[in-house]
């Protein structure tokens, strides 16, 4: 991720691919597979794990990362959805300057969620920011039933000035997530059985 100035001014973060990360990436996976399917026949474990289709996934998901129109099209999704939303800003994509290699967007700034010290010194109310993090979780899954998939400390910054004061920053969409009214149901159902102790 580099940072830069566009024309009219406005800052921007740019994310450009390595040219050669979808060979590398090709060449990892073909090695995973090749000793996936050794320790498969030699392993009753390693059968009983389905090590090829924990690769499979694994390759699914790493491509999607790899299309960077696809992550600023889930960007917009999900700033599309929490437009009204005082809890979490999701920056705006500037689909002017975007391909598969290149994603453009909004420069933002804040304190990475992991950094506890920082945020106290910051004046941030981190009770608010817990309450507003359950928030946000059972917002994306349950009204609008998608969800940013890759929420680690890395990809979440928290605001500390102007409107984005004590605000969720996300970072990072190229990993989301769907679900049904079935998935919706499901997950519903576990959650009153964990909070009834059932």
């Amino acid at each position: 991720v580099h940072f830069a100035k566009l024309l009219d001014g406005r800052e921007v973060a740019v994310k450009v691919l390595r040219p050669s990360m979808r060979s590398v990436i090709e060449d990892d996976l073909d090695l995973l597979r090749a000793a996936a399917t050794l320790a498969t026949r030699v392993s009753a474990d390693a059968r009983r794990l389905r090590p090829i289709d924990v690769i499979d996934e694994f390759d699914h998901y790493l491509h999607d990362e790899l299309d960077l129109v696809r992550e600023a099209a889930n960007a917009n999704q999900l700033r599309r959805n929490f437009s009204e939303s005082k809890q979490l800003r999701v920056p705006e994509m500037f689909w002017d300057y975007c391909a598969e290699n290149v994603l453009v967007m909004e420069r933002v700034s804040g304190i990475p969620i992991g950094r506890i010290d920082q945020l106290v010194e910051a004046g941030i109310d981190l009770k608010k920011l817990s309450r507003d993090g359950v928030e946000i979780f059972f917002t994306q899954v349950f009204r609008h039933g998608f969800f940013h998939a890759d929420m680690h400390p890395g990809n979440i910054l928290v605001g500390t000035s102007g409107e984005d004061f004590n605000r969720y920053i996300a970072l990072d969409f190229g990993i989301v997530g769907t679900l049904s009214e079935f998935d919706k149901n499901y997950l519903a159902q576990n959650f009153v059985a964990f909070f009834r102790r059932d």
